[in-house]
């Protein structure tokens, strides 16, 4: 069994246990108006828009950062240029949780990616509920029934959608089973944890016009982002160099090529 079927299969069983303890009838009672933060138009200003991701750990690299907060580091990546946010809530592996979400939602004014491995409807209410602005699918975790059911949940609940691929067989199913408009190219090899970035170059091109896309995974310099930038990539998705950053207000303004201008929205 694969790392990521190891999540998806302990992920699958955690839900059921949340399903247990709050009814989705719950949930769907907690939804509620919110403040208007589109994910999707963040990732279209000028230039490569970043997506700052926070993250406590990981299986291959440990504990990142501890002791800091959630809200003193969104608050670093606003101040740094950054268009979005990225909160990992997946506790097991990843040590997240919906807790994140909130904090992150009421430090910051970006919208919110709820990155998680979502493989349930119920997954979708406790993202709309907790806060986030767009969740992640991963092709690679769920079967095409699924990605369907799970990409037409988050429209109905104004929910944006960052459809993951790895290679062209889940390129062409992010295609023709949903249509997706905001397309993540994971340079991240899911079986060995491997970081290639030429993976975002080698698919970019099947990508149709009119898709946004984000490249994740792999990238700590301006250089490689203005590389990405010449050849049509909409966003990037950045956690563990500025998760490890000395000063990750810094490093995320030196990533968006902000350095020496003023902060925005505070």
């Amino acid at each position: 069994m694969s790392v990521l079927d190891r999540i998806v299969d302990a992920t699958r069983h955690d839900v059921a246990r949340r399903r247990r303890e709050v009814p989705l009838a719950e949930l769907e009672r907690r939804l509620g108006a919110r403040d208007d933060r589109p994910f999707s138009e963040a990732l279209l200003m000028p230039g490569v828009s970043v997506i700052a991701e926070h993250k406590r750990r990981s299986p291959s690299a440990g504990e990142i950062r501890a002791g800091a907060t959630v809200a003193d580091v969104v608050t670093a990546y606003q101040r740094g240029g950054a268009a979005a946010l990225s909160i990992l809530t997946e506790g097991p592996h990843f040590g997240g949780s919906l807790a994140d979400l909130h904090e992150a939602r009421a430090a910051s004014t970006l919208p919110i990616l709820r990155k998680d491995f979502v493989v349930d409807a119920y997954q979708v209410y406790e993202s709309a509920v907790a806060g986030a602005d767009a969740i992640l699918l991963i092709v690679a975790a769920l079967r095409s029934d699924e990605l369907a059911d799970l990409h037409r949940e988050a429209a109905d609940l104004d929910l944006d959608v960052l459809v993951e691929v790895h290679d062209e067989e889940e390129l062409s199913c992010a295609l023709e089973v949903v249509d997706a408009d905001v397309i993540g190219i994971n340079n991240r090899d899911l079986a060995s944890f491997e970081v290639n970035v030429e993976r975002t170059y080698e698919l970019l091109s099947d990508v149709p016009a009119g898709k946004t896309v984000v490249s994740e995974s792999g990238f700590h310099s301006r250089e490689q982002i203005e590389d990405l930038e010449r050849v049509g990539v909409d966003a990037v998705l950045v956690g563990e160099i500025l998760m490890r950053a000395p000063d990750p207000e810094t490093a995320c303004l030196e990533l968006t090529g902000r350095v020496g201008e003023a902060p925005e929205g505070f």
